[in-house]
């Protein structure tokens, strides 16, 4: 906006405050600040790096999205996108900073469905609520998610794992992202859906929770296949199923559990990109249109299925939707499972 034009529209507003008196003062003083701060969003964002919050540590799927999406992404948006990891808390951590981040379109949150839709649902009275105080802009990607064991664990199939839980119940003991995460609830839905209990050991992250597997602090894990597919192939961990409707073609010998007869415990794992709530709407739309074009990068799509991630992309609306959907039907399973809500 041009210097005569800012003169001219102040002008205008310091007659219509006079004309108007102090009661409507207060209400077009506020309209005029939005409107030109929409005017200069739309004109000039973004000028600086943007700041990509992610909820886990460094080297877990979610940071292995986030890392790759934020290089193409800044190529599109011609600033460097810059990725802060705030693990902890089962994301709270990471996503309650981004959604209390001031809304200029310079901070976003790039997390899994437990930050939109699990926390909200297990943790109604601490959690941020998405619908008011995040502006979805896309799902990104999908990703099934594995249930493994440790190389050196005497199980070599689920039906072995299963056979022990049995016979040891509540001895056997699983790595979480933290209590009521997304892998806390898909490890409780696992032992319903086959009939046996596990002990869950909450810890802050991915990387954290693998090399407990890893090191045989703990008996199992789950997690992406992105996390786990390299370890698999080295021999220090065991895949034993995978958590979705589909085959991975990282780990294409591992059956999904719906195959070994457990379709109860399946979970449906997925990214998105949101920022703060009431982020000025030229900045969303430009924002959309950046992520629908890195999303269109062939070489992107070629890195991200080469991690066994499935790139997509999921407008706003339909985003939002699929929070809506699920949060109840977490909530309700979460009940199932035993998993106290808060």
């Amino acid at each position: 906006m041009s210097a005569p034009a800012l003169k001219e529209t102040a002008s205008g507003i310091s007659r219509r405050l006079l004309l108007c008196g102090a009661s409507g003062a207060a209400l077009m003083a506020h309209s005029a600040v939005a409107a030109a701060a929409t005017a200069v969003a739309q004109n000039t964002w973004p000028q600086k790096p943007i700041r990509l919050v992610v909820p886990f540590a460094a080297g877990g799927g979610t940071d292995i999205v986030a890392r790759m999406i934020g290089r193409t992404l800044s190529q599109q948006l011609g600033q460097p996108v810059v990725i802060d990891n705030k693990p902890g808390a089962s994301t709270l951590i990471g996503t309650e900073m981004a959604a209390r981040a001031r809304p200029d379109g310079y901070t976003l949150l790039l997390a899994a469905s437990t930050s939109y839709s699990v926390n909200p649902a297990l943790r109604a009275a601490r959690a941020y609520n998405p619908s008011r105080d995040l502006a979805p802009i896309a799902i990104v990607a999908r990703v099934p998610l594995v249930l493994f064991a440790g190389g050196t664990a005497p199980w070599h199939s689920l039906s072995e794992l299963v056979g022990a839980a049995r016979t040891r119940p509540g001895q056997i003991r699983y790595a979480t992202f933290g209590n009521a995460s997304g892998s806390h609830l898909t490890g409780e839905l696992f032992a319903l859906a086959a009939g046996i209990r596990l002990q869950d050991i909450p810890y802050r992250g991915s990387s954290q929770a693998m090399v407990a597997v890893i090191g045989g602090e703990v008996d199992l894990g789950i997690d992406t296949v992105a996390s786990v597919a390299p370890h698999a192939r080295s021999g220090k961990v065991r895949a034993l199923g995978i958590v979705g409707a589909a085959r991975s073609g990282l780990l294409p010998g591992v059956r999904t559990l719906a195959e070994q007869g457990l379709p109860e415990a399946s979970f449906d794992a997925w990214y998105g990109v949101a920022a703060p709530a009431h982020t000025p709407a030229p900045v969303l739309a430009r924002l959309t249109r950046a992520m629908s074009d890195t999303l269109g990068s062939p070489a992107l799509q070629a890195q991200l299925r080469a991690q066994g991630i499935e790139p997509t992309m999921v407008g706003a609306a339909a985003f939002r939707q699929q929070i809506e959907r699920e949060i109840p039907r977490y909530r309700a399973l979460a009940h199932r499972a035993g998993i106290a809500v808060e």
